[in-house]
């Protein structure tokens, strides 16, 4: 699995887009991206990490697969190039543009277990990406229309998800490890929806890893046609 990344610039500008939105530091966000449209996340302070899943607007049991993107794409970081593989089988997003170089596919989103056993016991109350991700879902007004009629998503359905701009290496004896970002301010990274997707975004709480600086910022999304 190679670590190899392929920086590319957009040539979409932020005043063409539909739609914008500032996610603050561990806020959630959901939203549908139609096919065809190109979504832009920004790393507006740097360092951010952006955990992100992505389900099908048709049939949300269709969603982003960490397993099948890796063994199709034959690397564990995302960077320009890569499609975001479904449970299916079928290509959802690819990335066409990214400025950061590449994103944690492994790191998986921190919750108020791995809070307690990575850093310490008082550490369990605070807040979480997963908990994040549970109230984006609790609340699906702004998904598609499906969702809403399957009665939308439940704690199963929460799988592995992307880490965007966040720097979790692989030792040489394959254990993972989280070290300071690799973003900065202004860094993004774009994707192009190939089927109407679902969005689900938890902008990191997280106050004790370096990849963040120990500082959560807020991000901002934007959408064009």
């Amino acid at each position: 699995m190679t670590s190899q990344s392929t920086l590319t610039e957009s040539s979409l500008l932020p005043d063409d887009a539909v739609f914008r939105h500032t996610v603050r530091a561990g806020d959630p966000f959901i939203y549908e991206i139609k096919a065809g449209q190109t979504v832009r996340i920004l790393d507006l302070k740097g360092n951010q990490a952006v955990d992100t899943l992505f389900y099908s607007a048709a049939d949300p049991l269709e969603r982003y697969s960490s397993v099948d993107t890796i063994r199709e794409q034959r690397n564990i970081y995302l960077t320009t190039g890569t499609r975001l593989i479904s449970n299916e089988g079928r290509a959802m997003l690819e990335i066409t543009a990214d400025t950061c170089g590449r994103h944690d596919t492994l790191g998986g989103a921190c919750a108020s277990e791995s809070n307690m056993v990575r850093y310490a016991l008082d550490k369990k109350f605070m807040h979480s990406c997963r908990d994040s991700f549970l109230l984006a879902i609790a609340d699906c007004q702004h998904g598609p229309a499906a969702l809403r009629e399957a009665g939308g998503l439940s704690k199963r359905d929460i799988t592995s998800n992307i880490n965007f701009f966040m720097n979790v290496p692989v030792t040489p004896e394959g254990r993972l490890t989280f070290e300071d970002g690799i973003s900065h301010a202004g860094k993004y990274v774009e994707l192009k929806a190939l089927m109407d997707v679902m969005i689900l975004i938890s902008n990191c709480p997280q106050l004790n890893n370096p990849c963040n600086a120990y500082n959560p910022t807020p991000v901002e999304v934007l959408i064009w046609e």
